[in-house]
């Protein structure tokens, strides 16, 4: 090192020390979080808005921005991670029964200038400890969320809205778990002048559950409620992709058959990689319906897996962190 190179360094050193160097920001951070107000939208649909003093150093950069949520623990404590920074570390060093459960849950909408932030929750009873705490929750509980942080110096990830520029076209289905996502994605979609053609299929657990979302003029959105269609859960979702949907013409000539993916070993989540495309598709909702669908748009109608975003969210009968 020749000595103008040491003199820069030093004196980069020495400013540092007298400024007070900030401390690297993790992309995803901790934060204490209190109900404020909970909203029923629907019979199985709940939205919770949270607030907290550190809710304003949020950041959400997609309609689909995935947070995780702490909720009690088997002993009935409440979740209490140190904010140290590493919260994978924090949960870790809590012995098993203090271990706060964690779900992925999506944000809705965040007003982080009033400290507030809202996520819908799927009801379904108590059969398990996000459904339980979301039953009987009342405004002043608290829990703890990981979130991206607006500071932070690298990107956060956790969304996969990114459709490709130029998109003419854009398919979304999706399930109730999917449903505040893909109502996100709607409004994104609504503030453009010069949209793409959508459209939009949500399966829900009853009629009643049928929502009225801000969409682009032309939009088409259809409800698939399996208490008026007669369908298991999935199937709506699956008869949207092989007869409902707007799909192009074959792309891929002699394209490989994909396999299907063992999800008793991974999850399944396939994300679209192209720059630019007229069509694009985002699939989100129980792992088996999606894999159905993933089969159908690739080996029978021979779709280019880049222009596809495949995501399951969850597996009927197992928990998902």
């Amino acid at each position: 090192m020749n000595a103008a190179v040491a003199l820069v360094s030093s004196l980069a050193l020495n400013l540092r020390k007298l400024t007070g160097a900030k401390a690297k920001v993790r992309p995803y951070q901790l934060f204490d979080i209190q109900l404020k107000q909970r909203i029923t939208l629907s019979p199985s649909l709940t939205r919770f808005i949270f607030t907290g003093p550190d809710v304003a150093s949020m950041q959400t950069l997609a309609p689909d921005q995935r947070i995780k949520l702490f909720f009690p623990s088997p002993d009935g404590s409440l979740p209490a991670l140190a904010n140290n920074g590493d919260w994978h570390a924090a949960r870790r060093a809590l012995p098993a029964h203090q271990q706060p459960p964690m779900r992925t849950y999506t944000i809705r909408a965040l007003r982080a200038e009033q400290g507030e932030v809202d996520v819908e929750f799927v009801l379904h009873g108590e059969t398990g400890p996000a459904s339980t705490w979301a039953t009987h929750a009342k405004p002043g509980d608290r829990l703890q969320m990981v979130a991206p942080h607006k500071n932070a110096t690298e990107s956060p990830g956790g969304y996969e809205w990114q459709p490709p520029t130029g998109i003419r076209r854009v398919l979304l289905i999706g399930d109730e778990t999917a449903l505040p996502a893909i109502a996100g994605i709607l409004e994104k979609l609504a503030e453009r002048r010069d949209g793409p053609q959508v459209q939009a299929f949500i399966e829900v657990p009853h009629e009643s559950d049928c929502q009225p979302l801000r969409c682009a003029p032309g939009t088409q959105l259809t409800w698939l409620p399996r208490d008026v269609i007669g369908s298991l859960h999935g199937e709506g979702m699956l008869h949207a992709a092989r007869e409902l949907a707007w799909l192009p013409a074959r792309i891929l000539q002699s394209g490989k058959q994909v396999k299907d993916v063992d999800l008793e070993k991974k999850i399944l989540w396939e994300k679209a990689d192209s720059t630019r495309e007229d069509f694009y598709a985002w699939v989100a909702g129980e792992s088996a319906a999606v894999m159905a669908i993933r089969k159908h748009l690739i080996n029978e109608r021979g779709l280019d897996r880049k222009t596809l975003t495949l995501m399951g969210y969850w597996k009927l009968g197992r928990a998902l962190d």
